[in-house]
């Protein structure tokens, strides 16, 4: 693990966005899943008393783009290009979610930049209540490419 990664594991859970939602964030150690959650209370609460949709796309917003830059290194630009999020069934309990990357989805990516120049990989994660089961679904598209490919 580097040093940028570390300060960023020990920073993120106090990141005001993160903090005032009440998004708790840990990373897996092997630094390609990273687990969210967030308790419901009165400040990510919306008015019909449901986890507030901002907070809930705030949850997941950052971090496939996080592990990838983080997985792929230097050598790569790596940015969010778009998202979107379906919200399933109101979140009345602490949600949850996880953002996971395979070493074969990595190997992907990078067979499609050397091939095509880029890649734009969409990944989803669900959100889930207590109980398992699913609230809301976001589908995350990140832009991959490598930097000395920028200059042609």
């Amino acid at each position: 693990m580097t040093t940028r990664q570390r300060i960023l594991r020990k920073l993120v859970n106090i990141y005001p966005p993160f903090m005032g939602a009440g998004i708790r964030i840990s990373f897996d150690e092997k630094a390609n899943k990273v687990n969210v959650k967030m308790k419901l209370s009165w400040y990510n609460r919306n008015y019909v008393g449901t986890h507030f949709g901002g907070s809930l796309y705030a949850m997941c917003d950052p971090f496939y783009m996080i592990l990838l830059m983080d997985i792929l290194g230097k050598e790569y630009i790596v940015w969010d290009k778009a998202a979107t999020i379906d919200f399933v069934k109101p979140g009345r309990s602490t949600v949850f979610a996880e953002f996971y990357i395979p070493d074969e989805r990595i190997e992907q990516i990078k067979k499609e930049v050397d091939k095509k120049g880029k890649a734009l990989p969409e990944f989803i994660a669900e959100v889930k209540d207590e109980q398992g089961e699913v609230i809301a679904r976001v589908h995350k598209y990140i832009y991959v490419k490598k930097k000395d490919a920028r200059k042609q």
